[in-house]
């Protein structure tokens, strides 16, 4: 009887730890399709000679771009486009739900009205990709020095641009919502980090190459190393860091006896309760007038033009950039947070189950006491974030850092490292309990 328990606790075991292998192994599969598909060129462009070109834009708008997608931009993917176009759509649909009670309410319907929401994202990604891809192949070839980087510039070439940028983009997202399913983490999150990721050894090879030729010197080097450390230390802490408030039960009586329950426990709030999505929502704003002014480029080569002002005033490092960029991460984590997290469903729950605050009456004073406690958290986090993503502009601009370090590229990094190594913890946590659970069920058995 004891060989046959062991057998069976072994095989569940294997079945256990089989299953993380498998999400582990297709994130791991989807994300090698991803960089596959990084590497294939939209036909009839020259990517050899578009590369050349897009390295002189060392520390201006495309270069972000560029990294966002992974490279896909420099070599002409058609997977250019990225996932920009999504998150472009995803800031217009939470807008709306914002703005409209109708749209509002699918938020409150649950699984379902988070599917139809998901589903009228997915549908505006398809339009607002497939006009930033009409945009993008007809502004390429009026470019200075691009029109030499099509072979044949036909209306054929139009439409297998337009198409081959469209697909790889629903593709992409195909590919995200798998991984989200079947794979770890959140898929879009992932794949934006490993587009940052995969620029990260010629980065180290042109760092260590600078410095060899004394373009770098070595306390710079150091200072950006022990800077590059402290950001990745002080974003781990935040991300970890929660605010509890203390949460007292009162006492039930059933059958005439009191309940066995714990009389407190606590409600976990999180400092960066909206995670990466203002730095990710607030550059694909920045980016959307940079990517329109980029189909109207014969204007930009008139000085005096309103377009060149934008153009040259948008780039990063740039004062009027970093007021707008530093307004759309407070504006986007005020709003996002006030999204993720309802205080009055919080405090109403919380009646429901016999809590409260000590000292704050149950209701509408249970909602305030909490919500001012959000905004005093969220004003932290915004200064957080803020400080994130525009500490790296200044080095750019101080240390000359030869390679794109974004804040917004460092801290999707750290998070969704976090976030998958949370998933993964969860998981086997799980399994666990279903492990002991079926050990209990085995004994009854007996």
């Amino acid at each position: 009887m004891d060989k046959k328990k062991s057998k069976l606790n072994f095989k569940n075991k294997i079945t256990n730890f089989s299953e993380i292998k498998k999400r582990i192994f297709f994130l791991i599969f989807s994300l090698i399709i991803f960089r596959l598909g990084s590497f294939i060129p939209i036909p009839g462009v020259d990517t050899g000679s578009l590369s050349k070109i897009l390295k002189d834009q060392h520390g201006s708008m495309i270069e972000m771009f560029n990294v966002f997608s992974g490279g896909s931009l420099n070599r002409a993917s058609i997977f250019s486009l990225g996932i920009m176009p999504y998150i472009s759509s995803s800031i217009i649909i939470q807008l709306l739900t914002f703005i409209y009670p109708s749209w509002k309410e699918l938020q409150k319907e649950g699984e379902s009205g988070r599917i139809k929401i998901n589903q009228y994202t997915k549908f505006l990604t398809v339009f607002i990709s497939f006009l930033q891809a009409i945009g993008i192949s007809l502004s390429v070839p009026n470019l200075p020095g691009m029109k030499s980087l099509i072979f044949h510039i036909d209306f054929y070439f139009y439409i297998i641009a337009v198409v081959s940028l469209v697909t790889g983009t629903i593709f992409l997202i195909w590919i995200g919502d798998l991984i989200t399913e079947y794979g770890l983490g959140n898929g879009i999150s992932v794949i934006i980090f490993s587009g940052i990721i995969s620029n990260l050894p010629s980065a180290i090879i042109n760092t260590l190459e600078e410095l060899r030729i004394k373009n770098l010197s070595l306390i710079n080097f150091l200072i950006i190393i022990i800077l590059i450390f402290s950001i990745i230390y002080l974003v781990v802490f935040i991300e970890r860091s929660q605010r509890k408030i203390i949460i007292n039960y009162s006492n039930r009586r059933h059958n005439g006896y009191f309940n066995s329950f714990k009389n407190s426990s606590y409600l976990p709030l999180k400092i960066n309760m909206s995670g990466v999505i203002p730095a990710i929502f607030a550059s694909s704003v920045v980016l959307f007038p940079i990517t329109l002014i980029s189909w109207f480029k014969e204007n930009i080569l008139d000085k005096n033009s309103w377009c060149n002002f934008i153009f040259l005033n948008l780039q990063p490092g740039q004062p009027i950039y970093i007021f707008i960029y530093t307004f759309l991460i407070i504006f986007f984590c005020f709003f996002y947070t006030n999204l993720a997290f309802n205080s009055r469903e919080t405090s109403d729950n919380l009646k429901k189950s016999g809590a409260f605050i000590q000292g704050v009456r149950p209701g509408e004073n249970t909602s305030n006491y909490i919500k001012k406690i959000m905004f005093k958290l969220t004003f932290i986090n915004t200064i957080y974030i803020v400080f994130i993503c525009l500490l790296p502009e200044f080095m750019r601009k101080m240390i000359n850092v030869p390679f794109y370090f974004g804040g917004t590229s460092l801290l999707i990094v750290v998070v969704v490292i976090i976030d998958l190594i949370s998933q993964l913890q969860t998981l086997l946590l799980s399994k666990q309990y279903k492990l002991s659970f079926k050990r209990a069920n085995l004994n009854l058995k007996k």
